[in-house]
């Protein structure tokens, strides 16, 4: 069941143990093309109280053109659909959330982005203008 939090616009969705609080999340989004539901398993992210998605395969993932195609909008379904509205984070802001998620998940991420968690800032700095991060806010 999806929850709003103490924190702002934020979504509680199941969870995982760890720092940062990281948990799955079923994305939908209109495919651009057909305007048919399409939906993409995701791991949000919490960094300073709001809860971001960060695109592992870059520009090129569907979730992300779906996204930007219908402005933002989308449903998170974790128990019961509930709209949501993924704003883009500028890239200036983008490097400490794609840290934050990659320090959870480089098990599975690793080779989507190549480089290791423990790389220095300026590799993700490197890689930051080709992994799209978007805010989820809860309508």
């Amino acid at each position: 069941m999806l929850l709003k939090t103490a924190a702002p616009n934020a979504v509680t969705m199941a969870r995982w143990p760890g720092q940062p609080v990281i948990g799955p999340l079923t994305l939908e989004t209109k495919g651009r093309k057909s305007g048919e539901p399409c939906s993409n398993m995701v791991t949000w992210v919490e960094h300073d109280g709001k809860r971001y998605l960060v695109s592992m395969l870059g520009e090129r993932s569907d979730w992300v053109r779906n996204s930007r195609a219908d402005r933002g909008n989308a449903v998170a379904r974790y128990g019961k659909r509930r709209p949501v509205r993924l704003e883009e984070v500028p890239l200036a802001e983008r490097v400490p959330i794609i840290q934050a998620w990659f320090k959870r998940t480089y098990g599975s991420t690793e080779h989507h982005l190549g480089i290791k968690p423990s790389d220095p800032i300026e590799e993700f700095e490197r890689i930051a203008p080709l992994h799209p991060v978007f805010r989820i806010v809860v309508l």
